[in-house]
């Protein structure tokens, strides 16, 4: 028991390298130019509109039916778009405000991811570890997509890098539940999915990319975002 637990310990701090990994990417630039962080918003808008359209929405289809996944989908897009309407009340900064909302979507996506991981732990440490790998990469541009913005609102680099990572936390909770449940249901998994992929829409759609204004940026992360999943 005590050396699964060291194995779940291993496997959460590799899979939290990959956001750390994409939050210093997206810091790592001293006193960049407005076209600069046009272009890595762009990337990173790009890079999450393929993660979401060919990665996350078809793996909610293999585990849920299209109605439950497009009617699910379409409550995160109402609900992020609930909340942008409040934050552009209270005059919210957008670089702030798009850094927020993605995380909310990123946060609700990692807790299925770590549920999977634990599962791998649960039916051998090899397959935990890989699994953690896997999500380690997975994780590095949904680490750029949230310091980017974060970048561009001029904050202190260390408190991007803590807000950005601490997005990751829920994987680390989700692989110790998966651990001891064994088994995800197909109904949470389709849910949590479906969910998190309508806010990433709608923040990609309606926020970073208008923002970005960089179109070989979006197109960049594209194609980039496609290479990784047909690699994963």
């Amino acid at each position: 028991m005590n050396k699964l637990i060291l194995l779940i310990i291993l496997g959460s701090i590799i899979s939290l390298l990959g956001t750390a990994i994409g939050a210093f990417i997206g810091v790592g630039i001293k006193n960049p130019s407005k076209q600069l962080l046009s272009i890595l918003i762009g990337f990173a808008g790009g890079l999450m509109l393929a993660v979401v359209v060919f990665d996350l929405i078809p793996e909610a289809l293999q585990n849920w039916s299209f109605i439950n996944t497009a009617i699910t989908c379409l409550c995160g897009i109402i609900l992020v778009s609930l909340i942008d309407n409040r934050l552009q009340d209270k005059k919210v900064d957008r670089n702030i405000k798009m850094a927020l909302i993605t995380a909310v979507g990123l946060m609700i996506h990692n807790f299925p991811e770590g549920v999977i991981m634990g599962c791998g732990f649960a039916a051998g440490s090899s397959l935990g570890i890989k699994m953690s790998i896997i999500i380690a990469i997975h994780d590095i541009p949904e680490g750029i997509a949230i310091a980017a913005p974060l970048r561009a609102s001029k904050m202190k680099r260390f408190k991007i890098l803590i807000y950005t990572i601490a997005t990751a936390t829920p994987t680390i909770i989700g692989t110790f539940i998966g651990t001891y449940i064994g088994k995800l249901s197909t109904n949470a998994l389709g849910l949590s999915l479906s969910f998190a992929s309508g806010i990433m829409l709608y923040v990609v759609c309606g926020e970073m990319i208008p923002e970005s204004e960089s179109t070989l940026g979006v197109i960049g992360g594209i194609i980039f975002g496609l290479v990784i999943i047909s690699l994963l």
